[in-house]
């Protein structure tokens, strides 16, 4: 069963990685054990407070949802050792209806490639160079269906030389003289004896008996009786060669399960091997894969959270099949292939629309995740300050309360307590809560900061606007403003670079000096409603 993941947005919030931890668990409790709460980018402070309140671990990292190796459907044919005979190999591929098998050493990990060329190559040669070398006694048995007659033949474990058929003839017009060869032969004692007497390596006895005084004879050939006809053994001796010997072992292309798609069509474009091999993580083989499998690949399913915007996304998105949106915010420019689910609502908390699905299915909240959603509604309400609170907000958090036994008060203050410590640098903080847009052809980013003592923050504006401007450099941005969001004083401080006379006329504000880019907003609590509706008005 493939997984779901629910994600909200890049440097999450408390909101986000509440709501996505909550939802994931109604689903899973309502039957559909697929789905899976992710983040994508590092917990805060605040949110880390949080989940250790209630005792929850943070969920797993996303980086990226573009296809990968994993994600398509590719050949599982079987793997066949090194070792293994070409007889084996060939019937593995008749049985199998395939034409290239995976070779790997004994602890799974890759030797090579044996396609059907190979042995239908090494069937050629085999024609003009009837020299097999270091061909085991095992393999040699095994394709044969043979069996060992003489004491001395089961000294051997390997055996080597030019294969020879002895057609009956005088013993002066044998065809071999050479006792590095391998003999085949029928009823022909005269010719086992000369064999023997020339102690060649084996000496293959096709269809008959042999003298039990030649089987007696002291010699280091290996006698072997066989039921097939002298044709048909001839050929099986080149098929029992191991594998190992013919197929492809040096500069191989092959693919991780965790590679991604768009790095393996550019390699594949560029080579012209009729099948990969596909590696684990731990360097072992797992199948292959093909041209055909880059057609249809089976993409990743995602539900949003706490977002609609592509800037605020996942990366490889557009690789991914969206199955919900659930948000709170403006919409923005997620476009999807089909018809989706989407729920959005003009709360204050994405956490708020996922409690009011518990109650629609008629699922009370554990007393630990009640306490988390709660926290996760007071953190982007701000202690229901913020303009984005309505009434459902605080109703919701309230119950949540009473599941939890938690008091709300005393709730937020431990959050917004744990939002600025001093040995944090300017750099963590700016990324904390940290979000680009794009409106009208301008490029903005803003970053919040709510904390219940402003002036700690104010204290190092210097370094704020610094760390800031770097960012704009960087990305390219027209804005980077950062809002410092004072719960007591129920207003934000507001530092920002770039287009300061977009600032000043959006808010209507002039920063004492020229040169301090800074103003304090007073009522301004919300980045959603009050700080991007404004600068977007101006822009049209």
């Amino acid at each position: 069963m493939d997984t779901i993941y629910i994600t909200g947005h890049r440097n999450p919030d408390t909101d986000s990685i509440v709501s996505s931890m909550a939802y994931a668990t109604l689903k899973n409790a309502l039957g559909d054990r697929q789905y899976r709460a992710a983040r994508l980018g590092q917990v805060s402070d605040e949110t880390q407070t949080v989940l250790d309140r209630f005792g929850f671990q943070p969920p797993a990292l996303i980086t990226d949802l573009r296809t990968q190796v994993k994600d398509l459907d590719y050949d599982t044919p079987p793997t066949l050792s090194a070792g293994a005979t070409i007889s084996r190999a060939w019937q593995t591929m008749q049985a199998n209806k395939i034409s290239v098998l995976p070779v790997a050493n004994e602890d799974g990990t890759l030797y090579g490639m044996l396609s059907a060329g190979d042995v239908a190559n090494y069937d050629m040669t085999s024609v003009r160079n009837p020299m097999v070398g270091e061909l085991p006694v095992y393999n040699l048995l095994s394709v044969l269906e043979g069996k060992i007659l003489n004491e001395g033949g089961q000294m051997k474990d390997v055996v080597s030389g030019e294969i020879a058929v002895a057609l009956p003839a005088g013993r002066e017009n044998l065809e071999f003289s050479n006792p590095n060869s391998i003999v085949i032969c029928g009823d022909q004692p005269d010719m086992i004896r000369r064999a023997l007497d020339l102690n060649v390596n084996c000496v293959i006895v096709c269809q008959a008996e042999v003298d039990r005084e030649l089987l007696e004879t002291q010699t280091e050939t290996c006698i072997i009786a066989t039921p097939y006809d002298a044709y048909r053994a001839m050929r099986l001796i080149w098929h029992a060669m191991p594998i190992g010997h013919i197929c492809k072992s040096r500069d191989l292309v092959y693919f991780h399960l965790d590679d991604y798609l768009d790095d393996v069509q550019d390699t594949v474009l560029e080579s012209r091997f009729r099948a990969y091999p596909i590696l684990d993580d731990e360097e072992r083989v797992v199948g292959t894969l093909a041209r055909f499998h880059l057609l249809r690949p089976r993409r990743k399913r995602v539900v949003l959270m706490d977002h609609n915007e592509r800037a605020q996304s996942v990366r490889g998105l557009e690789q991914a099949e969206i199955l919900e949106i659930v948000d709170h915010h403006r919409l923005a420019d997620i476009e999807t292939k089909n018809p989706i689910y989407v729920r959005n609502e003009p709360v204050g908390s994405t956490t708020t629309i996922v409690a009011d699905m518990y109650q629609e299915k008629g699922l009370m909240p554990t007393a630990k995740m009640a306490g988390l959603m709660a926290a996760a509604i007071v953190s982007d309400t701000v202690m229901f300050k913020s303009p984005t609170c309505t009434k459902r907000d605080i109703d919701i958090a309230q119950r949540m309360a009473r599941i939890a036994n938690i008091s709300l008060e005393e709730l937020g203050k431990a959050i917004f307590s744990a939002t600025c410590g001093d040995d944090k640098t300017v750099e963590a903080m700016l990324n904390t809560d940290y979000k680009e847009f794009h409106i009208a052809g301008y490029n903005l980013a803003v970053s919040q900061i709510t904390c219940m003592d402003s002036d700690r923050l104010m204290a190092r504006k210097d370094e704020f606007l610094a760390a800031m401007a770097k960012v704009r450099q960087q990305k390219g941005l027209n804005i980077v403003a950062l809002m410092i969001t004072d719960v007591l004083l129920e207003g934000t401080q507001l530092l920002f670079v770039g287009d300061e006379e977009s600032i000043c006329q959006a808010f209507n504000v002039k920063p004492e000096d020229a040169s301090d880019n800074a103003v304090f907003l007073p009522k301004i609590m919300s980045r959603k409603k009050q700080i991007i509706p404004m600068l977007s008005a101006l822009w049209g």
